[in-house]
């Protein structure tokens, strides 16, 4: 199934479902051993767009990403020089809906790389895909995402809830920083609590299950079934 019709299955099923989760700012980084950031690199040349989604151009999504990286792993000061590449594969920024009866939510779609310079080698075997909601605040709780804030504002919102992922991904693999694992553990704990906060964690793989079963469905069962038609 592809991407596009994989995002709609998303936002259908966590329309509702995100609880309020705090401001990445406010996170306490954790340490990343010999963790520096070298280059910064985020293409958006090939994304999709997953309607119903206000719109957003591929140069926005790089500058917003590109500086939200900065901003959470510029800091780190270690004796090791690491690039990020990062591609937006797809997003949808949430339009006005209806309150609480039509509450949509944003959604970005990355696949990221680490590399390590002096190796000059990649530290995986394929790009980590990460789903990113933008997740749920007071002011959104009622009115909705798209009726609260902007689009600049949601790009933001998810553009730093994917740096947050983006590090959990990483302390996840604490021996490519050389990180002690045991405080790479309590630390990816503790993002991964923020991280549910702002949506639970997708595996493409229970998506494509899920979107298998959809599928499969028969109207004529009398299941609700999704519209192909409309990218659900």
């Amino acid at each position: 199934m592809n991407l596009f019709n994989r995002l709609g299955l998303l936002a259908l099923a966590f329309a509702l479902s995100a609880c309020a989760a705090g401001d990445p700012l406010e996170d306490e980084l954790p340490d990343m051993g010999n963790f520096r950031l070298s280059h910064n690199i985020v293409v958006a040349d090939n994304m999709q767009q997953v309607p119903p989604s206000r719109d957003a151009t591929p140069e926005e999504w790089e500058d917003i990403l590109t500086a939200e990286i900065d901003r959470r792993f510029g800091g780190y000061e270690g004796d090791r020089l690491y690039h990020l590449g990062i591609a937006v594969d797809g997003y949808a920024l949430a339009p006005p809906g209806i309150p609480v009866l039509l509450n949509p939510r944003s959604i970005l779609v990355l696949s990221v790389n680490v590399w390590d310079d002096a190796a000059g080698a990649k530290l995986h075997d394929q790009p980590e895909q990460i789903f990113v909601m933008e997740g749920a605040a007071p002011e959104t709780f009622l009115v909705g995402s798209g009726i609260a804030r902007n689009r600049q504002e949601q790009m933001q919102v998810l553009a730093r809830n994917a740096a947050r992922r983006i590090q959990l991904w990483m302390l996840n693999n604490p021996e490519w920083f050389d990180i002690d694992p045991n405080a790479a553990a309590d630390d990816a704990a503790e993002i991964e609590a923020l991280v549910e906060a702002s949506g639970p964690t997708i595996d493409p793989d229970d998506l494509d299950a899920a979107a298998a079963g959809a599928v499969a469905c028969d109207p004529a069962d009398g299941a609700a079934c999704p519209d192909p038609a409309d990218g659900t």
